[in-house]
């Protein structure tokens, strides 16, 4: 199987590389923006074209939820235009193209967690923006799997595990948002169940196109988190001395850009289609030292 990455840099592409080494029937090439700039429509389809892959894995993403509210014409270009592009070249080749997308497609309202068939309320730019490239995808590529994830963590990258770690080392006490909710995702399982699908539907020859859910479990608020990341800190030793974590409501840290209340996905669906089961995000704590 030929499979093509893009966004190579990020959480997930890292994991991808990572796990790719132990998969020797497949070929990879992986594209960081400095190798190929989805938002140019010529580098994407002459990229394309030449590698002629099966499966197209798009991990790259303009994520900064805040910046992209004072940038929005990047954050459509790398979210919209970028997918678009990718979704035309794969059906001129014939590839799969698998995509990943947001919680924040929702406005976060909903008392429940999120189905796939449930209606998108995206409240910022940064979700309108992914909102926009699902629907390029859907209009420009007959075989795709659009993935909605949720809280992305890894050991490579910004995210919320390494930003606490780091606090824990200088602040004595930290409030976090205790108001908010949803599943925290390690990266990790993201590429694993990426690379899941590819071999399912490359083995197969058919993909039930679609959006699926895809994130971690059991679901928790951001200070829940907070004080799951610092009890495996505290356990391999990852920090000298813990810090208190006070819960604070959304309202005492306000931010450019709106979160959703409700991060929640229902991840039923690729159970049911491709036998993944949520990402296990307390297990991937357990090699907490790896996030210093």
């Amino acid at each position: 199987m030929r499979l093509l990455i893009t966004g190579a840099n990020g959480q997930v592409g890292y994991s991808l590389q990572k796990q790719l080494q132990s998969h020797a029937d497949i070929t990879a090439l992986s594209t960081g923006s400095d190798i190929l700039n989805i938002t140019n429509e010529e580098a994407v389809i002459s990229t394309v074209d030449t590698f002629r892959p099966d499966i197209i894995i798009n991990a790259a993403a303009h994520t900064a939820v805040d910046k992209a509210e004072s940038e929005p014409e990047l954050a459509h270009a790398i979210n919209e235009l970028g997918p678009k592009y990718l979704a035309m070249a794969a059906k001129k080749v014939g590839a799969i193209l698998l995509h990943i997308s947001t919680d924040y497609v929702f406005d976060g309202d909903k008392a429940a967690p999120y189905q796939e068939i449930d209606t998108p309320n995206p409240k910022g730019v940064y979700g309108q923006s992914k909102l926009a490239g699902e629907q390029a995808v859907i209009e420009h590529c007959d075989n795709y799997i659009i993935l909605r994830t949720a809280w992305v963590f890894c050991e490579h990258g910004n995210n919320f595990v390494k930003t606490m770690l780091k606090l824990g080392q200088s602040r004595d006490e930290l409030g976090i948002i205790g108001d908010q909710y949803g599943g925290p995702t390690y990266a990790g399982d993201i590429a694993a169940a990426l690379i899941n699908i590819a071999k399912q539907v490359h083995t197969n020859q058919s993909c039930p196109s679609g959006i699926y859910h895809f994130s971690g479990s059991p679901h928790v608020s951001w200070y829940q988190f907070a004080v799951a990341i610092f009890d495996a800190a505290g356990k391999h030793g990852a920090l000298k001395a813990l810090p208190k974590v006070k819960e604070i409501p959304a309202t005492a840290y306000p931010l450019p850009a709106p979160r959703p209340a409700n991060s929640r996905l229902n991840c039923e669906k690729i159970l049911t289609t491709f036998a993944i089961n949520p990402s296990d995000w307390q297990l991937a704590l357990e090699q907490i030292k790896e996030y210093c």
